[in-house]
């Protein structure tokens, strides 16, 4: 593997951040170890009848989080919808794509506005500590400023891995970012000890075709169990994915059209990555499903739904399981 581009010095990684344990969650949960909450729109409160089910969860995840104790790995992946994720791998947590401030506008709302449909009063302060901010694109709906910045002001020090891309907009907010190129890789650890290795993969080219690919990520567990690999278009390269393999594939399948252009791909495309990789689980994502108004939300189209991704996966890869994620909750995924 290639050397990663390291800027700054500062430690690891800096966790200042806290969950509010009796605003968010009963206190016998606020006694555990801090885990991905399952978030609801309602003020993000847990309702009394989800809480056996939720307690459950808790319990699965305290587990995991002493993988390196126990030998297992397990994934819990939190959808926060469009881009956004917190992944929870056997304790080191890593947010990817924010977009928790304000709603996704590009800086030209007259052209596209978004909101988020569920997670509506979610905030920064309501997230647990992170280990790390992962970037894939320098875009606006993965390079979110209006949530960035007030990020940089709770942690200046949070360990950030991103797109070369990116660099102009996160180096005056953050002082541990690592650039990763296609194929170049770095570590992150939790306070517990857990490590996870995360490799960059070529993503979409979103400029003149000379321009370098935004990125992908290949995120390999502790014990090395299990790999997720994520990009957020469906647009990947080939030659590079077919060394490679991911037991865990997140990506969108219902494709987003302009007139003569594909925003983000899908379906068929979703399909042969999951293939490629020989995934054995794919987390369709929706990250065009949002509340948004403007002259380019009203030209995009949607193509395909996840039952005609499901239909065609079952012909290409029929051991492969669908996993739909609910915004908010955690999805919880061991080693098969």
């Amino acid at each position: 593997m290639g050397m990663a581009v390291h800027c700054n010095s500062a430690p690891l990684s800096c966790k200042t951040w806290r969950n509010r344990g009796p605003t968010l969650l009963p206190a016998r949960l606020c006694s555990l170890p801090q885990t991905p909450f399952s978030f609801r729109s309602d003020a993000l409160k847990l309702s009394t009848c989800r809480w056996d089910k939720v307690a459950s969860a808790v319990a699965s995840e305290e587990s995991a989080v002493g993988s390196s104790a126990s030998g297992t790995d397990v994934f819990n992946l939190t959808y926060l919808e469009g881009n956004s994720w917190l992944w929870d791998i056997s304790g080191v947590r890593v947010l990817v794509d924010p977009i928790l401030v304000g709603n996704l506008d590009f800086g030209i709302p007259w052209l596209y506005d978004a909101a988020k449909k569920f997670l509506k009063n979610f905030e920064l302060t309501d997230l647990p500590q992170v280990d790390c901010l992962l970037i894939t694109q320098s875009l606006d709906d993965h390079c979110h400023l209006k949530t960035l910045k007030p990020l940089s002001e709770m942690s200046p020090n949070l360990r950030v891995i991103a797109t070369p891309n990116a660099k102009p907009l996160l180096d005056p907010l953050f002082r541990n970012v690592t650039y990763l190129e296609p194929g170049h890789e770095s570590e992150v650890e939790a306070e517990n000890g857990s490590k996870v290795r995360i490799r960059a993969t070529a993503g979409p080219v979103l400029g003149p075709p000379w321009q370098r690919p935004e990125n992908g990520y290949l995120v390999i567990s502790p014990q090395g169990q299990l790999t997720l690999y994520y990009e957020p278009h469906c647009v990947y390269n080939k030659d590079f994915l077919e060394k490679e393999h991911a037991d865990i594939v997140i990506t969108p399948v219902i494709k987003q059209l302009l007139p003569n252009f594909t925003l983000v791909s899908g379906q068929e495309d979703a399909v042969q990555l999951a293939k490629l990789l020989h995934a054995k689980f794919i987390v369709p994502m929706k990250n065009g499903d949002l509340d948004s108004k403007g002259f380019l939300a009203s030209i995009i189209q949607g193509e395909g739904t996840i039952e005609s991704f499901k239909e065609l996966l079952s012909k290409e890869l029929p051991d492969a399981k669908t996993l739909e994620p609910t915004p908010g909750e955690p999805l919880h995924i061991p080693p098969p």
